[in-house]
């Protein structure tokens, strides 16, 4: 625990907790385990105000405390990634990170989690996973313009695998996919916020515990920052939006900061019931407030409800409030006062109002419908006072609770599993497919290439997500440029302006699980990969880390050497880290999921109609390999899953110094117009990155890999197998199609940036071959890659 020393006790009550906030001694202490606090964190809590605590005060502190809220068992690493940048407005701390983009615009962007809920309850907890992260977004001052969702799931079953093993339908995990993905859409269509990408994996590891990421952009102008702070003495506390009640109470502290056990049905009242029409009448009502200029502060009511949103308030600036429950709209009257502090009811913002603009405050709310009620005031010194009924029911620092949490530097070690994991011979996964080397037969499929080739490409990972996607609106506001399938990045253009955004969100756990610091490098360098490929300069980054118990050395390891890489590889790559979220405990009955950091990098267009999709469109153009050689790059890869193969082996490392070097010059050749297109070389490896774009462009290609392959790490003339060479996952590669026209101007950018390319076919007919290794009719690969998912789903 942190040695720092707590808040001065607030003075003793002037007057008596009524009988029902009051506990004998015995019963503080085991009503406070009860509620997720540690012997020791009563004992702070007990020191800090000088006396046992009520009822409500533990509530509070327990919500306050929680692994959720407080990040105890992560801030301290976290602090390894600041790494500041002119462009960063607003960072770490701040409801959203925000950016400057250019022309008096400022973008805010951020990613949340909503795991456990999702678990519990798909639909809702999905549904106010987008609600929460939206308001994280206009609580910056920012009109949200899309989101995007990274979602994880357990084997939804239904297929047959690679070595032949057939998958047994999963009712559970299709009931997730379901919920989750209908939650997703639900939320977002009604608030009328387009969805312009994700990512959607299924593992066995998330069968327990599936993750669902969400992350929103919002534009602003530059001058219009919102802050969570309260500014001046005298002003008053209003809670704007939905009635409380006692959906979601405990949400931080008994679905976001414990893993699940056999006691599931217990925790679904834990889950928020959303609205989203509410949310969006509650958005145009905010956003008007701030135009005029009305309040002084704001700040979401999310997670810890109004417990949080008081004390944050408050402490930011080292001042005091005073609340009255009995001002709170409750759908159910009869909640206690800790229900009322700790419910986690959403559409709900506390807003910071001098008097006299209150009465332009309530007719703007009024307009737009939404309930406006004085629930409090800023005083001077630090304790946060509430009373009920005329009778105080907490008097507490508001920094104890915001600020003054308990801090643990847990134990740490490095997982034995690991130097297991690196013992496995990943790269000789040819014996289990056509054209492998030569003297190997064993386990050998009797297939073609060709054949293995079309199922690898149905298979639930590789296959369109186009069932997911289709089930959102891509194009409200009518200002995506690029949505989902469409390009290696979402893409918006910004209101009022030629400008626009891009965005890609990535995670891979099979990398992480291998190795927490290469995974980590390597996520963060796809994002930025991805980004480029648009021809966006990538400009910061937002994260979220998902873990399971930190409680567990080996656990807490994964976790900091996770952070330490992501910091290290922003601070390289020019994209600090703006905010994020961690999620911890994702695991049920003792199983952890793969560790899962999850990037979101933002970018920027001077001009959105230079942004690049990744479809092969015109024919006669010509493909190039951009970046790095193909090496060996199969541990971890989708092909070791797909083939039911062991996990393991050693990951391909990424040079971050040529990542940035292709990203400049990705940026100068979009800005150009030297490229048709431009697509990385990820999940999958080429064969997927070259089906993507050909049923992305309808239009086949030829490719001949004789220059490209060579492996640089295998000796002078080593070649690359066919399975390495259509497989490989090895990173900082990017397929290109420029025409004939433009080649030399490209090669004189690359050469220039030492950035290598090398030309390796032609865009055209309606086959995709791969000369000497695979060859495949255009509407077979169509019928593989658009129908695998959801012949899957809809069977």
């Amino acid at each position: 625990m942190s040695d720092t020393a707590p808040s001065s006790p607030s003075p003793p009550p002037g007057r008596a907790f009524p009988p029902e906030e009051t506990l004998p001694p015995e019963r503080a202490r085991e009503l406070g385990y009860e509620l997720g606090l540690r012997g020791d964190e009563y004992d702070r809590i007990e020191a800090t105000l000088g006396r046992i605590p009520t009822v409500a005060e533990l509530g509070m502190y327990s919500v306050m405390w929680s692994e959720h809220c407080s990040y105890k068992s992560s801030k301290i690493h976290l602090r390894g990634l600041a790494h500041d940048e002119p462009w960063v407005i607003a960072g770490p701390g701040e409801n959203a990170g925000v950016v400057d983009v250019g022309d008096g615009i400022a973008v805010a962007f951020k990613i949340e989690s909503h795991n456990h809920p999702s678990y519990v309850e798909p639909f809702q907890g999905a549904a106010t996973g987008v609600g929460g992260i939206l308001r994280d977004i206009f609580t910056m001052g920012a009109r949200p313009i899309a989101v995007m969702d990274p979602l994880r799931f357990g084997d939804p079953g239904g297929w047959t695998d690679g070595a032949g093993v057939p998958h047994e339908p999963d009712a559970l995990q299709r009931h997730l996919v379901d919920g989750v993905v209908r939650g997703v859409g639900h939320y977002g269509n009604c608030v009328g916020v387009p969805n312009i990408g994700g990512e959607v994996v299924f593992d066995a590891t998330y069968a327990g515990n599936p993750l669902t990421n969400v992350l929103a952009i919002g534009v602003m102008d530059r001058d219009r920052l919102q802050l969570a702070k309260a500014e001046e003495v005298g002003h008053l506390a209003v809670l704007l939006g939905s009635a409380t009640g006692r959906d979601g109470i405990g949400g931080a502290s008994v679905l976001a900061s414990q893993e699940f056990d056999a006691g599931l049905d217990a925790k679904r009242p834990n889950v928020q019931v959303g609205d989203p029409f509410a949310e969006k009448l509650l958005i145009e009502c905010c956003l008007e407030l701030y135009e005029r200029d009305l309040i002084s502060g704001i700040q979401d009511m999310g997670a810890a409800g109004i417990a949080c949103s008081t004390s944050e308030l408050a402490s930011a600036a080292s001042l005091g409030m005073d609340v009255d429950l009995d001002r709170v709209h409750l759908r159910e009257p009869s909640m206690a006062s800790w229900e009322i502090l700790c419910s986690e009811s959403q559409e709900r913002m506390l807003a910071l109002v001098a008097p006299e603009r209150l009465a332009e405050v309530e007719e703007v709310a009024a307009r737009w419908g939404v309930p406006a009620a004085v629930i409090g005031e800023v005083v001077e010194g630090d304790a946060l006072r509430l009373t009920r009924r005329g009778e105080l029911v907490a008097d507490l620092p508001a920094r104890s609770l915001a600020d003054e949490g308990p801090t643990y530097d847990r134990p740490r070690e490095r997982p034995g599993w690991l130097d297991d994991y690196a013992e496995v011979v990943a790269e000789d996964l040819d014996a289990r497919l056509p054209g492998g080397t030569p003297d190997v037969t064993a386990g050998r499929s009797s297939r073609t290439m060709e054949e293995a080739a079309l199922a690898f490409l149905a298979s639930p990972n590789v296959a369109s997500k186009r069932w997911v996607f289709e089930q959102y609106d891509q194009h409200v506001l009518a200002g995506t440029v690029l949505g989902p399938g469409m390009a290696d990045a979402g893409v918006v253009r910004l209101p009022d302006s030629r400008r626009a955004v891009a965005c890609s969100t990535d995670g891979n756990g099979l990398w992480c699980e291998l190795d927490p610091i290469e995974g980590t490098r390597r996520v963060v360098a796809e994002a930025f990969r991805n980004v480029a490929a648009t021809g966006a300069r990538p400009l910061a980054t937002t994260n979220c880390l998902n873990f399971g118990n930190p409680e567990r050395p080996e656990i807490m390891w994964q976790l900091a050497a996770s952070i330490a890489a992501m910091g290290e590889s922003c601070r390289t790559l020019g994209v600090p880290v703006t905010g994020g979220n961690v999620s911890l405990y994702n695991e049920t009955q003792g199983r952890a999921i793969h560790p899962t950091p999850v990037v979101g990098i933002l970018g920027v267009l001077a001009d959105a109609e230079d942004a690049l999709g990744l479809a092969f469109e015109d024919v006669g153009d010509l493909v190039f390999l951009l970046g790095a050689p193909t090496v060996p790059g199969l541990a971890g890869s989708e092909l070791q899953r797909w083939l039911g193969a062991p996990l393991g082996g050693v990951l391909a490392p990424v040079d971050l110094d040529l990542e940035g070097a292709i990203a400049e010059v990705l940026h100068e050749a979009a800005r150009a117009g030297l490229l048709s297109s431009a697509h990385d070389v990820g999940s999958g490896g080429l064969l997927v990155a070259l089906a993507e774009s050909c049923v992305a462009g309808d239009v086949g290609v030829e490719v001949d890999l004789s220059a490209a392959g060579v492996a640089e790490t295998g000796g002078a003339g080593d070649e690359l197998s066919a399975t390495q060479q259509l497989f490989s996952e090895s990173p900082g590669r990017v397929l290109v199609t420029v025409p004939s026209t433009h080649v030399r101007a490209l090669a004189q950018l690359c050469g220039d940036a030492e950035v290598p390319l090398t030309d390796v076919g032609t865009v055209g007919g309606n086959r995709l071959r791969v000369r000497g290794l695979v060859d495949l009719d255009l509407e077979e690969v169509r019928s593989a890659f658009e129908g695998g998912l959801t012949a899957l789903l809809e069977g």
